[in-house]
């Protein structure tokens, strides 16, 4: 008979207590799987979506499809059947590749460019504000269809098509006829791009359409490349002494919309080194002034940028003939993206700009610091005459 003497309980006893602890310590600190994930978010600098990535599927969230939303949308993002966590099976999937989209923003078209599948692009809404020379051939080919205006989309027509996918432009929730669409059984992905103040932001949007089309390695390393250039043009100007001052925006009515200071446009504007005189307010709108409260603030501000849809200093004049009073307008030192038109006479800086902040800010570094740039012509800013 084999005897246990009190040492060996006491040892038997404390060794039971370490491993109830050890396994103890281990289940707390077990990777919960779904937490795990959750912090692995393929977004660097947008807000408005994100991109958790399962090993067989991901989980796509977009976080502001409209300004102020309250709301989030997910999508589970999949290559073939799989069997879900129970905590993920409440969301719509989507198989990928997707083969054929519907879009509703200018903003959408760039990214499809990029990545080569302009072929899969069968409805747009707005045909005649497209810039892109190779999306208009397509639309002059038959091959992309009118889908109607954002607010009054051709629910029939879009249901048609039978796309895999409707990126949606949506101001609020209130779009009966993306609900009809949804209900048809087309899912429907909300960009919210536009809502993005990091410039870098707006272009991050591309990782969506690299999701949708199994284009990711494509889509990251453009996009890397973007925020390379972005980086590296900001260093030009990191040893900037002087920084000349800027007006924005213009008169509508009786009320001059500029920029607040934390919208993307004043992002730009500190980015390149300038003093943007209302750079100290906050919000990511539009602040909403008289003309002599900007005037009395403006009218010695060396540059002013972005004077709204005015194509020539005359036309500015003939707007309002107070105009000529302010020191950029005497010398000449007014630039606007106004001027730079697609095909069919859209400004094309709403279509490419969100995707390419980096020519963005080269332009602007080049008026305001051109010895930087000596060899630099700037793509969507020109100067008016």
């Amino acid at each position: 008979m084999f005897l246990v003497n009190k040492n060996m309980k006491q040892n038997i006893y404390y060794i039971g207590i370490i491993i109830v602890l050890l396994l103890f310590i281990s289940c707390k600190h077990q990777p919960n799987k779904e937490k795990t994930l959750q912090n692995n978010n393929l977004v660097t600098y947008a807000k408005g979506f994100s991109i958790q990535e399962y090993d067989n599927f991901s989980l796509l969230t977009i976080h502001q499809p409209w300004a102020n939303a309250k709301q989030n949308f997910s999508y589970i993002l999949h290559k073939e059947e799989i069997q879900l966590p129970d905590s993920l099976k409440q969301y719509p999937t989507i198989q990928i590749p997707i083969k054929e989209i519907v879009c509703t923003s200018t903003t959408h078209l760039p990214a499809l460019e990029v990545l080569d599948l302009l072929g899969t692009l069968k409805g747009f809404a707005g045909l005649n504000y497209v810039s892109s020379n190779k999306v208009v051939e397509l639309i002059s080919e038959g091959k992309i269809k009118e889908v109607g205006e954002n607010e009054n989309l051709n629910v029939e027509t879009i249901i048609d098509l039978q796309p895999n996918v409707i990126i949606a432009f949506a101001m609020d929730s209130e779009n009966k006829a993306l609900q009809t669409i949804k209900n048809a059984g087309i899912p429907v992905i909300y960009n919210g791009d536009w809502t993005e103040n990091n410039p870098l932001g707006k272009t991050e949007w591309i990782k969506l359409f690299g999701l949708l089309f199994d284009k990711k390695k494509e889509a990251f390393d453009f996009f890397d490349k973007v925020v390379d250039d972005y980086n590296a043009t900001l260093k030009l100007v990191k040893n900037v002494k002087r920084k000349p001052t800027v007006l924005s925006g213009v008169m509508y009515s009786d009320v001059w919309y500029l920029p607040e200071g934390n919208s993307w446009a004043a992002v730009y504007f500190h980015n390149a080194q300038s003093d943007y005189l209302w750079k100290d307010t906050k919000g990511t709108g539009s602040l909403a002034l008289s003309f002599e409260k900007v005037f009395e603030k403006a009218q010695d501000a060396e540059f002013w940028i972005n004077p709204g849809h005015y194509e020539t200093l005359n036309d500015l004049e003939k707007a309002n003939p107070h105009y000529k009073q302010f020191s950029a307008f005497k010398n000449k030192k007014i630039y606007s993206m106004a001027l730079t038109k697609g095909v069919n006479g859209g400004t094309v800086f709403y279509e490419l700009g969100p995707l390419r902040p980096d020519v963005v800010l080269k332009d602007l570094i080049k008026i305001f610091h051109p010895e930087l740039l000596p060899n630099y012509q700037p793509f969507f800013y020109k100067q008016l005459q």
